[in-house]
């Protein structure tokens, strides 16, 4: 009697997530480092201790592998809730406030790997789609008036301005206080809301 030893599926469903898992991990790394033209996939994959095959299977290449890096862990983006273009200015003045110091990270860390990556073709096409998708886009929409799109783009420069300054360049001027947040709340409403109405 022959007998065959099948293996649970639930086994190779959880080696596909590890690998993949590790995958992303080594490209978030090597994509931190070098620009998205430097990044050979075979340097992946021995980062993550696989096969370069596995990249194709689970990204479709490069660009998808690319494109995931930097949707991954991505919260649902910076407008989760409806707004009009009047609760603008307060709601991003309260996300620079409550901004945490690990979400914070994360998004500066995707931002060097943009900035990094921005000059080639096919990386800039992905960042240019994502930005546009996930914040320009639903900005413009907001705003709603005929210079919709330039306001959007001088929103999100604020934004990424003061994330570099509080991330990357370390300084910073919140000391925790209430009353200091309450000032640098109603200084960052009045900032944004100028952005809207120059």
């Amino acid at each position: 009697m022959s007998r065959t030893t099948t293996i649970p599926t639930g086994i190779k469903k959880r080696d596909a997530i590890a690998t993949r898992a590790a995958i992303l991990s080594a490209a978030r790394q090597r994509f931190l480092r070098e620009s998205y033209d430097s990044v050979g996939l075979r340097d992946i994959a021995g980062d993550a201790g696989v096969d370069v095959a596995l990249i194709s299977r689970y990204f479709g290449g490069k660009e998808g592998l690319f494109r995931d890096v930097l949707l991954h862990d991505k919260d649902e983006g910076l407008l989760r809730q409806p707004l009009t273009a009047a609760e603008l200015p307060a709601y991003l003045a309260q996300l620079v406030i409550e901004d945490g110091d690990e979400d914070r990270q994360h998004r500066m860390e995707m931002f060097i790997v943009m900035l990094r990556s921005a000059s080639s073709p096919k990386a800039g096409e992905v960042i240019r789609d994502l930005v546009h998708l996930d914040v320009l886009g639903p900005l413009a929409e907001i705003i709603g008036d005929e210079h919709a799109e330039l306001r959007a783009n001088m929103l999100l420069a604020i934004l990424m301005g003061i994330g570099v300054l509080r991330t990357i360049m370390k300084v910073d001027a919140l000391d925790g206080s209430p009353a200091q947040r309450a000032e640098c709340e109603y200084r960052f409403r009045c900032l944004f809301e100028a952005a809207l109405t120059c």
